[in-house]
């Protein structure tokens, strides 16, 4: 709890400049009495004289109360610049967290930081690695300046820059005949045994992707992570749908497997970058650094 006020430590630096107590009233437009009283008041509180007081003679600091003078000075021009809007403007955060989604962050989070920290740095560059829904917690309540994710169950609050469009990609054995396809339909994985996410938001779009066309799909797993679906797939557990594309054809396990992507332009989701309200400096720089760093990765980056 503050026991001082602001405008106490307004009449405290007021009567230190004029010397004395009658000008500095006029100044702060207050009583000489008021003025006093509340000067005697600080006085009581620090346990310390701030002035000495003598008729006759101005009022002079003690040399305590030019050292509290000069913080009380200094509190006073913060508080000023909390007030003005053009200030705040102008100031710039030292310390930016950057969130992104769980599965993104293995082929986007560490490329990001390094284009980050090369390009701001003089901000300390945070992340938070997370789930939808702890995303779409956090960002609104200010724990994160800004969030990669896929634009799921997020609501008008949220503002949103594309950052990239991606396919889902279908994951097969080697040896099931719609490996070697080019690309597969929805259609064509309808009637297969399925292994989707975990993820209730993350099910429910891919659920609702098949619905959209009057088909009802068969899920045989559900994966807690996008390894341990291709594991499962790679073994002829079912068919693997995931919008992540780790490099390589080989599971964690070591077996083989194969992956197609889904033609349907429909199943194309939106990678976006999200932010709640306005920002200041240096959020929208950053913002367009990591919008131009998606415009530069490779192919691969764009589509996993």
């Amino acid at each position: 709890m503050l026991y001082i006020s602001l405008r106490q430590l307004e009449y405290v630096v007021a009567v230190a400049h004029a010397g004395s107590l009658t000008v500095a009233a006029q100044q702060v437009n207050v009583s000489q009495p008021a003025l006093s009283v509340a000067v005697t008041q600080v006085e009581a509180h620090l346990g310390r004289k701030l002035f000495l007081r003598r008729k006759g003679v101005p009022v002079m600091l003690t040399g305590f109360g030019r050292l509290f003078l000069a913080d009380a000075e200094a509190l006073l021009a913060d508080a000023a610049r909390l007030e003005d809007p053009g200030a705040l403007g102008r100031r710039r955060l030292a310390r930016v967290t950057l969130g992104i989604f769980e599965d993104l962050a293995p082929t986007c989070l560490a490329p990001l930081l390094r284009r980050l920290r090369e390009g701001f740095p003089d901000v300390e560059i945070r992340t938070r690695v997370a789930s939808f829904e702890t995303l779409a917690e956090a960002v609104p309540a200010g724990q994160i300046d800004l969030a990669l994710t896929y634009d799921l169950g997020l609501d008008a609050s949220f503002r949103r820059d594309l950052y990239s469009l991606v396919t889902p990609q279908a994951w097969f054995a080697p040896d099931d005949p719609l490996a070697g396809r080019v690309e597969v339909s929805l259609a064509e994985l309808a009637g297969r045994p399925l292994i989707l996410s975990d993820q209730g938001l993350s099910i429910r779009h891919m659920l609702g992707l098949f619905r959209s066309q009057g088909l009802t799909p068969l899920v045989a797993h559900r994966a807690a992570s996008v390894e341990v679906m291709r594991s499962l797939a790679a073994n002829g557990e079912g068919v693997g749908i995931s919008y992540t594309n780790p490099a390589g054809a080989v599971s964690y396990d070591g077996r083989p497997l194969a992956r197609v992507p889904v033609a349907d332009a429909e199943a194309r989701e939106p990678i976006v970058l999200v932010h709640c309200g306005d920002q200041p400096a240096p959020l929208p720089e950053i913002r367009a650094a990591i919008l131009a760093t998606a415009a530069q990765e490779p192919a691969s980056h764009s589509v996993g």
